[in-house]
């Protein structure tokens, strides 16, 4: 009974407070506010906020929360489990077989013989001026 008394007011207040910005000429933010002061209302009328007030006071309901909010801490830590071991015991030796497949072993000789082009060659510190170098002159082509 007091559930619904509150629910009521609540919706009341809401509706009020819709009245006022719908004046003030916010009539989205008015259609939004009575949007949302209607579901108390409607949660009443249907008879949800009388099943949730006995359901709060139950302690038998309570229990049954308690019992879902373990099932679900054991399902996530068990997915956690899983993925920080790589997944179960057939996926890895699957994940290994695959891998073992996927090269050949004779793939890491080359098959085609020596290239024709140079080998390119690093030149530390001059290919930093040679970058330099380049940026100076695209500046001074702007004049800066």
């Amino acid at each position: 009974m007091i559930a619904e008394t509150v629910c009521s007011a609540v919706s009341a207040a809401g509706l009020g407070i819709a009245a006022v910005m719908a004046y003030r000429k916010r009539f989205h933010r008015a259609g939004r506010i009575a949007a949302y002061a209607l579901v108390p209302l409607g949660l009443v009328m249907t008879g949800a906020v009388g099943w949730l007030a006995h359901t709060a006071f139950s302690v038998t309901a309570w229990a049954g929360f308690g019992v879902l909010g373990l099932a679900w801490l054991l399902f996530m830590s068990t997915r956690a489990v899983e993925r920080r071991s790589g997944g179960t015991r057939k996926e890895r030796k699957a994940a290994r077989t695959a891998q073992g497949d996927a090269v050949a072993p004779s793939a890491s000789t080359p098959t085609l013989g020596a290239s024709n082009r140079p080998a390119p060659t690093r030149r530390g510190s001059d290919s930093a001026s040679d970058d330099f170098s380049d940026i100076e002159a695209i500046l001074k082509k702007h004049g800066i």
